[in-house]
């Protein structure tokens, strides 16, 4: 039970920039609300739709613009890579400009890059349109997981980035099952026009946020826990970090050996993730003898239950689990990757439709569970002023290694005539973030305290 003496249920405090103070309730695991955490999910949720609808829709667009699996490939790799020109920028803003609004003129770019994918009269425009949304699409990560961390304490943070990490993941199979079955009831390019309206609202939600004060999703882990030191009635000043200082802050970001174990797993588990969600449903049509708008509505399907179940378990099993145990967000991490990879190999070792579904299902919960517990414990690594340039070189590291798994699996398939032994090799990488992820253990516990 909370001492309420020594730790009041309610205080007045500075929560919002540049307005004045008011009382929260420390009772609560959010004591702003879950609202934001919501708002940021919608982002993610649309985001990832988006840029799913391709997948989805692909055997269509091959037909009308006639290219290979190389090149269908491709599209992904180069949208990925264009985002991750932009994100270390992304990544200073979010630790000195307005991050909320940065979100919502983001959000509205998408829109517009949308329609024009769906205007593109030939595959060279298209393809165009693709880069320069991926460009654009990765702008929110970083303001939005430093926001999080400024929303929420870290005895809640798991349950706030699952939110965030099951709409970021569940957006990929509702894209693909909405660009399947969209595409082949009216044609791919209405799949496009179908997401542009929902895009604008998003932006439009994206302002009823206001900006919270840097840190203060600490000092409210700080004020809740009753063996924490005494919060500070004097604190030395913030100072803003500059352009110029963005490169020493990666280094020692970077130094970091939890962090950097965290860097190397996830962007291992994303090589492999989106390899394999890009191609799903094209796998599911070639493997499983599937028509391309049953494939897409099944992989989509699959995809979400398993994104649902496993973030919302894993998130709450991660929250509660680290307040008894040293560094068990992390060890839960690595075992939900191991166990991934296990149902991974079975989904395309088995060829019975059925066992292929469930383990498809598993593999995207237990890697979902290990996402949202590890960008939790990356929040609890990085200092409040350093948060959002250390999750833009998270989304740089998840963006390149993205971008290398659907041209290798496309390359793989064209170059052996066959997408089974593509899919096989992914098996190697998503092993490799589950070892790498449980090497953090050792040195989690002092950097968190440090940090």
């Amino acid at each position: 039970m909370r001492d309420t003496e020594s730790q009041p249920l309610e205080i007045e405090m500075n929560v919002y920039a540049g307005r004045p103070p008011r009382r929260i309730r420390l009772g609560r695991a959010a004591p702003l609300g879950w609202w934001p955490a919501v708002v940021i999910a919608l982002v993610s949720l649309i985001d990832k739709i988006e840029s799913s609808l391709v997948a989805g829709a692909l055997p269509l667009i091959q037909e009308e613009f006639g290219f290979g699996d190389t090149w269908a490939g491709a599209i992904s790799t180069a949208a990925l890579a264009a985002s991750a020109i932009l994100l270390l920028p992304a990544g200073y803003l979010a630790d000195t400009g307005r991050r909320t609004g940065l979100m919502a003129a983001v959000v509205g770019s998408w829109a517009l890059l949308t329609l024009g994918s769906g205007l593109a009269p030939t595959f060279a425009i298209f393809f165009g349109m693709r880069v320069l949304l991926g460009g654009a699409s990765q702008l929110y990560s970083p303001p939005a997981a430093s926001l999080i961390a400024d929303y929420y304490p870290s005895a809640s943070r798991a349950r706030a980035f699952g939110f965030e990490r099951m709409a970021y993941f569940a957006g990929t199979p509702i894209g693909v099952a909405l660009g399947g079955a969209v595409g082949a009831a009216y044609g791919w390019r209405n799949a496009f026009f179908f997401i542009v309206i929902p895009g604008l609202l998003v932006a439009i939600v994206c302002l009823t946020l206001r900006e919270p004060v840097r840190g203060l999703g600490d000092r409210f882990g700080r004020l809740q826990n009753p063996t924490a030191e005494a919060e500070p009635t004097v604190s030395a000043p913030v100072m803003k970090p500059r352009m110029r200082d963005v490169l020493p802050q990666m280094r020692q970001i970077i130094a970091i050996r939890s962090v950097r174990l965290i860097f190397v797993g996830m962007g291992l588990l994303f090589f492999g993730i989106s390899g394999l969600m890009w191609w799903l449903t094209t796998f599911m049509q070639r493997f499983s003898g599937l028509e391309g708008g049953t494939a897409a509505g099944l992989a989509g399907g699959v995809g979400l239950l398993g994104i649902i179940v496993g973030t919302l378990a894993g998130s709450r099993i991660g929250d509660r689990g680290q307040a008894r145990r040293a560094a068990w967000r992390v060890t839960l991490s690595g075992v939900s990757l191991l166990a991934g990879t296990a149902s991974f190999g079975l989904a395309i070792g088995v060829p019975v439709l059925g066992v292929r579904i469930g383990m498809f299902l598993f593999t995207n919960a237990f890697f979902c569970a290990a996402m949202a517990n590890l960008t939790a414990a990356l929040a609890d690594l990085l200092a409040p002023e350093r948060r959002g340039v250390g999750f833009a070189v998270l989304q740089f590291t998840l963006a390149l290694s993205g971008a290398v798994g659907p041209l290798l699996v496309g390359a793989v398939s064209d170059l052996f005539g066959s997408l089974l032994y593509a899919f096989a090799a992914l098996l190697v990488p998503t092993a490799a973030s589950g070892l790498a992820v449980l090497r953090a253990r050792s040195s989690y516990e002092a950097e968190v305290v440090r940090a």
